[in-house]
C-alpha cells in the first residue's frame, strides 16, 4: 500500500494476509494459491506487508480488552490513513473483528471472506476450471468455520466454490447452523484446553471420519491445523488430505 500510495494509485481491494496467512507454513500455502488466482483473473489488490498487525481477536477472546482495542485502533489509524473501503481476508477470525467490532472504533469498511470474493470471481466468469482433473471421483466434504457460518451466517459460498470441483461433496452429520468447532475459536488455539473426556478436534474428525471424504475442505486457517492434527491422530493422513478452498480452485485453474 505504501508503494502504490508514492505512485498516487489506490487499489481496488486490501487483501488482509492475518497472522496464519504470514507465519504459519501451512497458512501461508494458502495465502500463495489466493494471491495466484487473484494475479490470474487481473484484481487490483494490495497488501499492507509489515504495517498490518494482528486485529486483535484473539486478545479480545482471551479477556484483554485493553490490548484489543490498542490493536485495533492502530490498524484502524492506518487503512484509514489508505483510504481503504473494500477488505478480503482468508481468515474467519480477521474477517468476523474487522467487519462487525472494528466500526465501533471508526473502522467502516466492506469486507469479505475469500470464499465469498471466489464466488463472485466465479459468477462473473472469471474462474474458469480445466474440469475432469484431479478431484474427479473424489469425496470432498467442507467444514463451517465458526466465524464464517453460526457467526456471520456464511454457509452457501464455500459449498457454492466447491460444486465448480468435478468432484461428489458430502456433508458431515454436523453441519451448517449445527456445525461443529475445531477446537481453535475464543484463543483456544492458544492456551492448554480445559479438562474434559475428549479434545474437540478429535470429536470433530469423527464427524469428517464419518462422511468417508477424500479431502477436507476448509475456509480457516484454524480449522486447517485444527483438522489436520485431528486426521493424522487417527493415522488417517495417507487417505484423507484437509485443504483450503483457494488450494482447491487454484490447482484446477485454467
Amino acid at each position: 500500500m505504501a508503494q502504490l500510495m508514492a505512485e498516487g494509485k489506490e487499489p481496488e481491494v486490501l487483501f488482509w494476509v492475518g497472522c496464519a496467512g504470514s507465519f504459519d507454513q501451512r497458512a501461508q500455502l494458502v495465502t500463495k494459491a489466493f494471491v495466484k488466482i487473484m494475479n490470474k483473473v487481473g484484481v487490483d489488490f494490495a497488501i499492507l506487508g509489515e504495517e498490518e498487525s494482528c486485529t486483535g481477536d484473539p486478545a479480545r477472546r482471551s479477556g484483554n480488552e485493553f490490548l484489543f482495542q490498542m490493536m485495533a485502533v492502530q490498524n484502524i489509524e492506518v487503512l484509514n490513513m489508505y483510504n481503504v473501503k473494500k477488505i478480503v481476508t482468508a481468515c474467519p477470525h480477521c474477517f468476523n473483528t474487522i467487519k462487525n467490532e472494528y466500526p465501533a472504533l471508526g473502522g467502516t469498511y466492506e469486507v469479505i471472506h475469500h470464499t465469498q470474493f471466489l464466488q463472485s470471481l466465479i459468477n462473473e466468469g472469471k474462474i474458469k476450471l480445466k474440469g475432469g482433473g484431479t478431484y474427479k471421483g473424489k469425496r470432498i466434504t467442507y467444514h463451517d468455520s465458526c466465524y464464517l457460518g453460526r457467526a456471520n451466517e456464511i454457509y452457501e459460498a464455500p459449498r457454492k466454490v466447491l460444486e465448480l470441483l468435478d468432484a461428489e461433496l458430502v456433508e458431515m452429520k454436523r453441519c451448517r447452523t449445527r456445525g461443529l468447532c475445531c477446537g481453535a475459536g475464543g484463543a483456544q488455539m492458544f492456551k492448554e484446553e480445559e479438562k474434559g473426556g475428549i479434545r474437540v478436534n478429535e470429536e470433530r474428525t469423527k464427524d469428517v471420519l464419518d462422511a468417508k471424504p477424500n479431502i477436507v475442505a476448509a475456509a480457516c486457517p484454524f480449522c486447517n491445523t485444527m483438522l489436520t492434527d485431528g486426521v493424522k491422530g487417527e493415522e488417517k493422513q495417507d487417505q484423507i488430505e484437509v485443504m483450503d478452498i483457494a488450494e482447491l480452485i487454484e490447482s484446477e485453474m485454467e
